[in-house]
């Protein structure tokens, strides 16, 4: 199979390593608007063959659309009117319901199969590319009622051969959940960081007393703005519902720390421990299908 990765950096360049390592794609072709990205996925063997979008997308069975999403809603309908008839195209964006919206009307819906690997690092750029990274992670497709099945089993081999486990949910469920479990770690990652920076001036005391539990709280404030802005602005009402949510819980916990009520401060982080229950139970799920 001819794949086409549209986007060199963590992800496409990740998808990219290892859809060629496990025999899926007897070809890859790269597609990247940034020459820098291109001069380092070729430095590092990520990708042997580059070519202009139209080029590329026109002689592939499978294109992976793997850019920001700010970007996505741009370039997917110039990548719909390339590709041949036989052709699949999945995004791997953070938002899907702005993205099914820009091409819900152009001829070649069909061929369109949204999709989200929940699968990533705080670290952007093609340097970021990593063989596995997608292993017994989740990948979620959706909008599957207005996709060709013959494309949709092109997508879900796709994740099979990524070692990735299948969720299914329509675009407006995606970016409610996402909100609350991807979404708002990074806003609150975010706001973290700058609480940290604005009320600890010592510099020195950050560096030595910060532990694994800081560093990994606030690892997603090096998330790259250029990406995360656009995923913010798109999912804008969810985000901000879960953001309403998170900050109730907090003013809460505020409540109980100001008043001395240790109980109920003791009761909401018993209440939180249930998250560990929920977790641990990933490695065991099950596909769902809406």
């Amino acid at each position: 199979m001819k794949v086409a990765v549209v986007g060199l950096g963590l992800i496409g360049g990740s998808v990219a390593l290892d859809l060629k390592a496990r025999g899926f794609a007897s070809e890859v072709v790269g597609v990247d608007a940034s020459a820098e990205n291109v001069r380092i996925a070729l430095e590092l063997d990520i990708i042997r063959d580059i070519r202009p979008l139209v080029e590329a997308v026109a002689g592939a069975d499978l294109v992976v659309l793997a850019i920001p999403v700010g970007a996505m809603i741009r370039v997917l309908p110039e990548i719909l009117d390339a590709i041949p008839a036989t052709a699949t195209v999945t995004d791997m964006g953070s938002t899907k319901v702005k993205v099914c919206a820009a091409i819900a009307d152009h001829p070649k819906r069909a061929q369109f199969v949204p999709s989200h690997p929940m699968a990533g690092t705080e670290n952007s750029g093609p340097s970021a590319a990593k063989s596995n990274l997608f292993d017994r992670k989740i990948a979620v497709i959706c909008d599957h009622g207005s996709v060709a099945p013959s494309h949709r089993a092109r997508v879900e081999a796709m994740y099979v051969a990524l070692g990735m486990r299948l969720v299914f949910m329509t675009p407006a469920e995606h970016d409610v959940h996402t909100a609350f479990v991807s979404h708002l770690s990074h806003v609150s990652s975010f706001v973290l960081a700058n609480t940290v920076l604005e009320k600890e001036k010592d510099v020195t005391a950050i560096f030595d007393l910060a532990g694994g539990g800081f560093e990994s709280t606030v690892r997603l404030a090096k998330s790259s703005p250029e990406m995360w802005g656009p995923i913010l602005e798109q999912n804008r009402d969810n985000i901000a519902d879960a953001l309403g949510t998170y900050i109730r819980q907090l003013q809460e916990f505020h409540s109980a720390l100001v008043a001395g009520d240790d109980g109920k401060m003791r009761t909401i982080m018993e209440d939180a421990g249930r998250i560990r229950r929920v977790l641990s139970g990933l490695g065991t799920r099950v596909e769902r299908r809406s």
